[in-house]
This record gives C-alpha cells, sequence and structure tokens, in this order.
C-alpha cells in the first residue's frame, strides 16, 4: 500500500484574511492501522486552526483522511504528518490537531500537535 499523500488536498482563498478567527473541524471517524500489530485504531481527530491567506476544503480532507485506513503508522506519526501536511497547503497562521483514539487493551492515547511550536 502506498503512503498517503497531501496531493489530494484541496485548499480555497480565505474569504476574510484580514480578520484573525478559528476554524475547528471535527473527524469522528479517523481510521488507521498499527504498523506492529496490523490492528485497525480508531480516533477522532480535531483541526483547529486559525488561516491566513488559504482554507482547506472539507471533501478533499475526508478523501486525504481515507487514505490512512489501512495504512500502518503509530499514533504519534500519523498525527504529526497529518499536522504537517495541513500546514504545507494552507500555511496558517496557527494550527493545531488532538487525536483522541480509542481503548485499546485497556489504554486510551491523544496526542497533541501544534504549529508554531
Amino acid at each position: 500500500m502506498t503512503a498517503p499523500t497531501r496531493e489530494t488536498l484541496e485548499t480555497f482563498a480565505n474569504p476574510h484574511p484580514q480578520r484573525h478567527y478559528e476554524i475547528k473541524t471535527v473527524c469522528p471517524e479517523f481510521t488507521s492501522v498499527c504498523p506492529i500489530t496490523g490492528q485497525p485504531d480508531f480516533g477522532t481527530l480535531t483541526i483547529t486552526y486559525v488561516p491566513d491567506q488559504l482554507c482547506f476544503e472539507l471533501k478533499s480532507l475526508k478523501f486525504y483522511l481515507q487514505q490512512y485506513r489501512n495504512h500502518g503508522a503509530f499514533y504519534e506519526d500519523v498525527t504529526n504528518r497529518i499536522l504537517d501536511d495541513l500546514v504545507a497547503v494552507t500555511q496558517p497562521r496557527r494550527m493545531s490537531i488532538i487525536a483522541d483514539f480509542t481503548p485499546r487493551g485497556g489504554i486510551r492515547t491523544s496526542v497533541t500537535v501544534t504549529y508554531p511550536e
């Protein structure tokens, strides 16, 4: 299986670039695969950002995230890769992603990444 690629992501011009406002997108059906066990991982991604000149288009985000469905990666890697890709295509003023994964083996994990650091 090929690695997820940011080329799927599309953007549109921010209709109010002069204003500092926040966009929050919640993706409650995110799935990926554990690279060691092959077991599916399920989680909710909350993407919060302050756009500059560009915003990401939601349908393209859905298709982008679906690329992870059969991709083996650790929680930490998936969350950081998604942030890197979204920052690369939108160049926001600020962005954070919280990835809340459902419990597996009695352990629940949440990963938070931010831009800029």
